[in-house]
Formats: structure tokens, C-alpha cells, sequence
């Protein structure tokens, strides 16, 4: 008799909580071999994925797209929701899914968690001593950690014995050098965990699969197919790059928190330290009144005074001077990275465009590759244009690819993999 899992994944944002709900079907023996250990001879197929938008707010909004029988994705549920914490949220969504799992009760839940600190290389098997580490570490990402503690602490109560699984997004990045892991500080600090660890590395871990799955269907290795120094450019509310070198992460543009590096919709991105002692000392803003700055006010919002959303800006920037330079600043933060992740390389052979702007704004992806041709970023307009799956030049030196992301999916495949250790 086959084994299936149905395995349910959490991905909590600030204000928002996406799901989804998978159906996991054991593998043959002869297709396991063709398989990364993480898929672990799972064959997942999505059966429902959806969001809790504006958690806390008079008008939040649910919607739900639904798979059945291979067919294409379709909207099942759009409507108005109101709910006043992400507890209430999950609830919400366990009482409309309970009833649509067909007989297959939860066999585990997923959960993205964003910080592991120094403690977590691996996603793990939530105990109560695992609980308590991410307690410690919770002051590194204030805004996600206490949610994502919450709703692991909600499904314990109300399914008191299901198994649930931690998948870190800082993982990914354990790999760095300890080199690129240093700030310049104190080694009290250092010694303390004020280190650069990374974000987005469930992105980056389900796009070197896509990588690794496309260069084994082409009877080749990862390194024969994308070569060995490949530069992933997760671009979208929160934005981010990663160097991988062989495979793995040798440096990325986040450090201590996912506030650095790129500018981003609402986060400042990389910032002089002297201007958060301006802000203390000059206008005598509290530690809240910065982390609202620099967190939720910043980024494209701040240097548009209008908007967060790339698709609103790029329509407007032709009329209005702030929204074009909110694109321009954008862009070109991440240019100066790429670069900076180039030179850690020692040269690139393969770019790869995902999340929501890398892979839609054909206009923004121009703007980062334009002046980059000395390094082979060569795109084709018309590919560029039409989100293509590669845009770069035919035979160019630089393979430029754009690749759909699936976080939801490597948080269920870390899940089915814990599962069959715990």
C-alpha cells in the first residue's frame, strides 16, 4: 500500500498569514534515486494555498486557490475577513480547511521561522526546549518571531500531539565563511551572536533545486549546467542576493536582521550607524520610533511618498519624479550589490531573477543588468520584455534566468523529510 502525508505549511509575515495544503505521496523506489535527500521519495501535490491579509484590521481579506487532479490552480474563497491576531488568523484558517481534507487529517505542520541564530543549521522537530531557544533569539527579528512562536504555540493547543516542524530562513547561510559573518565590532558582540546571518534562504534553497532539477534532466551536473559561481537575486517586498559557490552560500546582502541590504518596499536597506545616532541624539526618536523608519516607513515608500508597491511606482514614474527615483534608488541598490557579490566570486555564470519583482518587472531587471555587460549580463530585450524564463543573450557568457520561487513547498519538503527521522 503507498503511504500519503497531508502536511500543512504556516508562513507568517507582519500583518499577514499565507497556507497551504499538501498531499504527499510515497515514490517509487526507482524514482527516489533521481531525488535530492530532501525530497525524501515524497511526491507533493498542492491541494489548496491561500492568505489572511491585513491581520488586525477592519478590512482583511481571505482568498484560497484550490488544485484538484492536476488541473490548473482556481480561486475557491475570496472574501472579507476580520481577525485580531495571527492566533485568530490560523484559526480561521483550520475551521475552513478541516472540513475540505476529504478524510486525511494532518499528519504535520510546516512553519517558516524566520531567524535560527547560531542555535539552528536544520530545520527541527518543534519541542518545547526548541520553543523556549527561539524565545532567546526572538529580540533578532521582533516583528516575525513572536507570530511565528504564536502559531506554533496555537496548533500545540489545539492539536495537542501532531508533529510540527521548524524550517529557518536563515539556514541557508550557515554555509558562509565565518569571514563574511563578521561585522566590525567588539568581540563581545561577536562572541554574543551579533553576527550577519542571512535571510530568503528557503527561497534560495527551493531555486538551487529548481537548478540542480533542470541540470539533471539535461543529463548534466549543477556546475556543467549553471556553472559553479551562480548569484540569486530574491527580489520582492523583502529583497535580497546570495553568492553560491559549489552549491552553497559564501555571502549574502542581509546580516543581523532582514532590514539590511537592498533598499526594499518599506525597509531602509543598508544605512550609514551615524544616521540612527542622528535620529537618537538630533531628533530624539526612541528605539520604536527608528524601527518604525526603518522598517515600515523606508525603502520605496519613503522615497516615493506614495507607495510600496513596484507595479503601482512603475506605472506612475513617468509623471511622477518621486516614484521614479523610488524605482531608480531601488534599482540601482541592487546593481551595487551584485556587484559586490561578483567581486566575492570571483566572476558569475548564472543570474537567477525570483520573487515578485525578479520576476515581473521586466523594467527593474533592465535597470540592475543595463551597465552590468563588462561582467556578461547580457539581456535580450524581447525575452526580458515577456518574463522569459532565460533573458539573457543566446550564448551569452552569463546565463540571466527568471524562476518562480516556492517557499510554501520547501517548508512541506523539510517537513516530510523531519518526519521521517523524528
Amino acid at each position: 500500500m503507498v503511504e500519503t502525508k497531508t502536511i500543512l505549511t504556516v508562513n507568517c509575515g507582519s500583518s499577514s498569514l499565507k497556507f497551504a495544503l499538501y498531499r504527499a505521496r510515497q515514490r517509487t523506489h526507482r524514482a527516489v534515486s533521481q531525488l535530492s535527500q530532501t525530497s525524501q521519495g515524497w511526491q507533493e501535490t498542492q491541494r489548496y494555498a491561500g492568505v489572511i491579509e491585513r491581520i488586525g484590521m477592519a478590512d482583511g481579506l481571505f482568498h484560497v486557490t484550490g488544485t484538484h487532479a492536476n488541473a490548473q490552480a482556481q480561486p475557491v474563497a475570496r472574501q472579507p475577513v476580520q481577525v485580531h491576531d495571527h492566533s485568530a488568523a490560523l484559526h480561521y484558517v483550520l475551521d475552513w480547511l478541516e472540513p475540505r481534507m476529504d478524510g486525511h487529517p494532518l499528519d504535520a505542520v510546516g512553519h517558516r521561522v524566520v531567524h535560527g541564530g547560531s542555535a539552528y543549521e536544520q530545520p527541527q522537530h518543534i519541542t518545547s526546549e526548541v520553543i523556549e531557544t527561539l524565545r532567546r533569539i526572538a529580540p533578532l527579528a521582533p516583528l516575525h518571531m513572536p507570530i511565528e512562536i504564536a502559531a506554533i504555540e496555537t496548533i500545540r493547543a489545539r492539536y495537542p500531539s501532531l508533529p510540527q516542524v521548524a524550517s529557518f530562513d536563515t539556514a541557508f547561510h550557515r554555509t558562509m565563511p565565518r569571514i563574511a559573518q563578521l561585522f566590525g565590532l567588539p568581540r563581545t558582540l561577536l562572541d554574543d551572536g551579533v553576527l550577519r546571518y542571512g535571510f530568503h534562504g528557503l527561497s534560495y534553497e527551493y531555486i538551487m533545486n529548481e537548478l540542480e532539477r533542470e541540470a539533471s534532466d539535461a543529463k548534466k551536473s549543477l556546475a556543467e549546467y549553471a556553472g559553479q559561481r551562480i548569484v540569486i537575486a530574491h527580489l520582492g517586498n523583502g529583497a535580497s542576493m546570495v553568492a553560491v559557490h559549489d552549491g552553497r552560500s559564501v555571502d549574502t546582502t542581509m546580516g543581523l536582521t532582514p532590514i539590511g541590504g537592498l533598499v526594499m518596499s518599506t525597509r531602509s536597506g543598508d544605512l550609514d550607524p551615524g544616521v540612527l545616532l542622528y535620529l537618537l541624539d538630533a531628533k530624539q526618536m526612541t528605539s520604536v520610533d527608528i524601527r518604525q523608519q526603518v522598517e515600515q516607513a523606508g525603502g520605496l515608500l519613503g522615497v516615493s511618498g506614495r507607495s510600496a508597491d513596484m507595479r503601482e511606482l512603475l506605472d506612475q514614474m513617468a509623471h511622477d519624479t518621486w516614484a521614479e527615483e523610488a524605482v531608480a534608488l531601488f534599482s540601482y541598490s541592487a546593481r551595487k550589490h551584485l556587484g559586490a557579490l561578483v567581486s566575492v566570486l570571483g566572476g558569475i555564470d548564472t543570474l537567477v531573477f525570483t520573487g515578485g519583482i525578479g520576476e515581473h518587472a521586466a523594467t527593474v531587471r533592465h535597470r540592475i543588468c543595463g551597465d552590468l555587460g563588462y561582467l556578461g549580463l547580457k539581456l535580450d530585450p524581447a525575452r526580458n520584455a515577456t518574463d522569459a524564463p532565460i533573458i539573457s543573450l543566446e550564448n551569452g557568457p552569463v546565463a540571466v534566468r527568471v524562476i518562480h520561487t516556492n517557499e510554501e513547498l520547501m517548508i512541506a519538503r523539510h517537513t516530510l523529510h523531519a518526519l521521517s527521522v523524528i
